[in-house]
């Protein structure tokens, strides 16, 4: 049945995420608070707590939800009011009997919103048995906390907001906190906001726009027509020269969507907003913030207690928020930035007469940030980058090489790619031990924990488990939290899994099970060892001052050599991304054969293929040994989503000089290719090739050409040492020359592409000078 809401608006649909009421009064009397000091009162009305039986409905219309729909994972809100006014007793009764039911048919990812002025040691305790994350309100610096967050008496709340960020920061309680949400008010000074909140360290910080309408608009002081959005690019700018030490969930949403990625937040972003509130008396209500726009504007007219969510979803103003873009006013689907805007929050668009067919009251300001953050964050890469442009680029790796300046760059544009995908599986899948013990040691120890990140395999891991939606894989976070902790030499305890016996330390080193079990387990690093407790509780132990290796502990092996250095990596579960098998552990003896192959391969690529040394040295950093092929064939390739590591099934040196240089020639062009578009993406054109018998598509074909192009060139600079050479050349130059043609005629190279294909056949003419010039009347006649 229709609720005041507005109306049915079709069919059903899932809904994730629900703001269980808990406790419907406050400790403090904020001044700024949505619930009881804005247009809708409705809080007068209802009960204090939420009951025993309420809660228990409410869980079970989740669950009833989660169940038709499928949903592997539910979010709940343990909100008010204030929640901590149940007591720790009270807490602990209510999220037993809400985790019950819904853990029967889905996973349940749990948190609490709380002003922390009555949190303590009790109630931390029932929160971490439970596995409730804590996100505590404070606005600043005690000005800027105590304008607004105030008790009745007028009394500040900062001292025991601090007080309880105090409490959450120790190791027995720091996996609670989840972060700070600040209300933002121009009159405090942006910079003393944000060394405040950075003091605390946050995992996370949440930055909001006061609750505002058209018809009670905010505070805009004389003399800048954008003040929020000049009050934010003071904190963006600190943030970006500060190498981004906490996740600002605003900015964050802003650099996503400025590459067409999600928002990940309501206030930004075409993203669809699929909640709900529950409030104490079990009555559903659209978002908390729409209590701004008039009173009884959040109801529904639905409760727990008599509907389906399923009937919530139906609602008109539920539904539209699953539209995006589409469901936005006519002024709103026109304006350049909508993708990053889409309208800003819900509940700021709305205008008597008009409702919330409006653009935002803060569209001005949300203009003006948009494109502020938008250029800061091209300056702030283009400064890191040293100036290094496109243009630049294009040219450095289209001719074949790449510089150890570009190729550094590259390097880390595919880390924050990595760091990007990593935090799209945490939103995705939730926040893990491993995940926070990760953004804990970032806090004083951030060298450490990017050293981990750039690992190659990161970016494979994440990936995979964006593809699959299967958390078996999680527990990985452990592994790369212990290596960054060994790494800083702290102390740190965390959840990792052992995965067939193994459990990789990525950089550090492995350590070997006695058994070849698959089990959850927990490891320890604290004064130089580590500690792994698995099944039945048996314990490994391991010192890291002993660098040998043993049967249960394999220290990571590296390969260095005059400015190059590697490691061999044997295993890391998410190595397996290279299309062929992963070898198994690596004895001592095939590691020595690995380390003489490599080292003897480097010699000859210093001393016969220069002009490829400097992007190995500066890009290279991981081999990962395959399987033999069992007839013998070379076995060699790079992958998309690892960038910086080979494999390879052993090979004699001469070969193994070939196989690095063609296949590193596909990372470089790879790692062009997630930063600039070189072809029409929609294109369907495809062209045949020398070296498939197949067609192949642009992209393919263009990675074809570089890689084929460069074992060219090692067979012109092996000309007179190797009698194969000349042949060889001209076979593999007459396929790149050949393939260039023709994906010029295709039509689909965007202009950096047909920079790029110009800069390849500048270098293929270039040869025509060279070596191979005198055998021209041999290249027409020879032959694929």
């Amino acid at each position: 049945m229709p609720g005041p809401a507005g109306g049915d608006a079709g069919g059903a649909h899932p809904l994730s995420q629900f703001v269980l009421k808990v406790h419907g009064r406050c400790d403090l009397k904020c001044d700024h608070c949505y619930v009881y000091e804005h247009a809708d009162q409705s809080w007068k009305t209802k009960p204090r707590a939420m009951s025993r039986d309420v809660a228990r409905a409410a869980a079970r219309r989740i669950a009833e939800h989660a169940a038709r729909w499928e949903l592997p994972r539910v979010r709940v809100v343990v909100h008010g009011g204030e929640p901590l006014l149940l007591g720790a007793a009270g807490l602990d009764e209510l999220i037993t009997t809400i985790r019950e039911p819904i853990e029967e048919v889905t996973r349940l990812s749990l948190t609490m919103q709380t002003n922390g002025v009555r949190f303590g040691p009790e109630t931390a305790d029932v929160l971490k048995r439970h596995g409730v994350r804590v996100g505590v309100s404070l606005d600043g610096d005690r000005e800027a906390n105590d304008r607004h967050r105030r008790f009745a008496n007028g009394a500040g709340s900062f001292d025991q907001v601090r007080t309880a960020l105090a409490l959450l920061r120790t190791p027995a309680y720091r996996e609670l906190y989840a972060g700070l949400l600040c209300t933002i008010d121009v009159r405090n000074s942006p910079d003393r906001v944000y060394e405040a909140l950075l003091a605390e360290r946050p995992p996370a910080v949440d930055f909001l726009l006061p609750h505002a309408t058209w018809d009670d608009p905010p505070l805009r002081p004389d003399g800048d027509p954008t003040p929020y959005a000049s009050w934010l690019s003071v904190i963006h700018r600190r943030w970006l020269a500060d190498g981004r030490p906490m996740r600002i969930r605003l900015f964050d949403g802003l650099h996503s969507t400025a590459s067409g990625g999600p928002s990940g937040s309501e206030q930004l972003g075409a993203d669809t907003v699929d909640m709900v509130v529950i409030e104490t008396s079990g009555a559903y209500e659209q978002a908390d913030s729409v209590k701004t726009a008039y009173d009884g504007a959040p109801a529904t007219g639905l409760s727990v207690l008599t509907h389906p969510v399923d009937d919530v979803s139906r609602l008109r103003p539920i539904a539209v928020r699953q539209t995006g873009i589409t469901g936005l006013g006519a002024v709103c689907r026109t304006c350049p930035v909508v993708q990053q805007c889409a309208g800003g929050l819900y509940a700021h668009r709305y205008r008597t007469g008009h409702g919330f067919d409006n653009p935002s009251v803060y569209c001005a300001d949300l203009r003006v940030l948009i494109d502020r953050t938008n250029e800061e964050s091209r300056m702030h890469a283009d400064a890191a980058a040293e100036h290094t442009g496109p243009a630049d680029v294009i040219a450095q790796i289209a001719s074949g090489f790449g510089d150890e300046a570009t190729i550094t760059w590259l390097a880390e544009q595919q880390q924050s790619v990595t760091r990007a995908l990593v935090a799209a599986t945490i939103d995705q899948f939730g926040e893990t031990a491993g995940w926070r013990a990760l953004t804990d040691l970032e806090i004083g120890h951030a060298e450490a924990v990017r050293q981990v990140l750039a690992h190659p395999y990161v970016r494979a891991w994440a990936v995979g488990m964006l593809r699959t939606g299967d958390p078996a894989g999680l527990p990985y976070l452990g592994g790369l939290a212990a290596a960054a902790a060994v790494h800083a030499n702290v102390p740190m305890e965390t959840d990792v899994r052992i995965d067939r016996g193994v459990v990789a330390l990525p950089t550090v080193g492995t350590l070997y099970w006695p058994d070849a079990v698959t089990a959850g387990a927990r490891i320890a690093v604290d004064h130089g060892k580590l500690r792994l407790t698995g099944p039945d509780h048996e314990v490994l132990t391991v010192d890291l001052s002993q660098q040998e290796s043993s049967a249960h502990w394999q220290p990571a092996r590296h390969v260095a050599r005059d400015g190059w250095s590697v490691r061999i990596e044997d295993a890391d579960p998410a190595r397996d991304c290279h299309g062929w098998t992963p070898a198994g552990r690596l004895d001592e003896p095939a590691a020595a054969r690995w380390r003489d192959s490599l080292t003897e391969a480097w010699r000859l690529i210093d001393t016969e293929l220069p002009a490829y040394a400097p992007a190995l040295r500066t890009g290279l950093k991981v081999i990962m040994p395959l399987e033999q092929d069992p007839a013998g064939k070379q076995r060699a390739s790079t992958a998309m989503d690892a960038f910086g590591s080979f494999s390879a099934a052993p090979a004699g040196p001469a070969d193994l000089a070939v196989l690095l240089v063609h296949e590193f020639q596909h990372a470089k062009l790879g790692a062009l290719c997630d930063l600039y578009d070189l072809h029409d993406p929609d294109s369907q054109a495809s062209i045949t090739v020398g070296w498939k018998t197949e067609s192949r598509p642009v992209e393919a074909a263009l990675q074809g050409v570089y890689a084929h192009a460069a074992v060219a060139d090692v067979w012109r600079l092996r000309a007179g040492r190797d009698p194969r050479a000349p042949e060889l050349y001209a076979m593999y130059h007459r396929w790149t020359v050949d393939a260039i043609a023709a994906l010029r005629a295709t039509g689909a190279l965007t202009p950096l592409g047909t920079s790029f294909v110009d800069g390849m056949a500048a270098t293929l003419d270039s040869w025509e000078s060279g070596a191979f010039k005198e055998t021209a009347a041999f290249k027409e006649t020879a032959g694929p």
